[in-house]
């Protein structure tokens, strides 16, 4: 049986878009409020792109700080009833669950995270899975692409606003920071990089 052609691109990892909102920049302190991901797809002449997002709202776990400058750029309010936030440990197990199932169907053995100033995400991501201690992470622990730095090498722009603009992507500030909508766009400037460079003669 071939192997799907995403399966060979990323050594054997499959790249998966993360984004997280949360209540400060501290990962072992502050509360994880919403988490999105976006897997990716690759069609038969090598053309990256997204596929399917999931996102949940988290349910901050106890003792978790929340700073009220992180919820007043997020927007995120905790006290709305159509939140419908899951327990911290629940919203990763409904995450993980078809991010494992794409790494399967893929042929990978491993989900890379793509993210914007990725090791925030990852800190994140990694932080929840030791407190809820999920035994199963389908994330790479350390390794992961970030848009970024991707984004300053190929447009010069590393914000990710300024690098959507500056390939051409549609960004609206106004949608920012929920990690859904983050989520996408990352994932959108991911591809559309990544397919840049083959374009140009790179990785085929």
């Amino acid at each position: 049986m071939d192997h799907p052609p995403i399966s060979y691109r990323f050594r054997g990892f499959l790249p998966v878009v993360i984004d997280v909102e949360t209540g400060g920049f501290n990962s072992g302190t502050d509360a994880l409020l919403e988490v999105a991901a976006v897997t990716l797809t690759m069609d038969d002449d090598g053309q990256l792109m997204p596929f399917e997002t999931i996102c949940h709202s988290v349910l901050p776990f106890e003792g978790a700080n929340i700073e009220q400058a992180a919820l007043d750029i997020t927007g995120i309010d905790l006290n709305n009833p159509y939140r419908m936030a899951l327990e911290e440990d629940e919203a990763l197990r409904q995450i993980f669950l078809p991010i494992r199932n794409a790494v399967k169907e893929s042929h990978c053995s491993r989900a890379v995270m793509v993210a914007h100033n990725a090791h925030f995400d990852l800190g994140f991501i990694n932080a929840a899975v030791e407190r809820t201690g999920i035994k199963r992470n389908p994330f790479h622990p350390f390794s992961c692409f970030d848009t970024a730095t991707l984004g300053g090498l190929a447009y010069g722009q590393t914000v990710l606003a300024k690098a959507c603009e500056a390939a051409e992507i549609e960004f609206s500030n106004s949608q920012a920071h929920s990690a859904a909508y983050d989520a996408e766009k990352t994932a959108e400037l991911f591809c559309g990089i990544v397919n840049r460079w083959k374009d140009l003669g790179g990785w085929r």
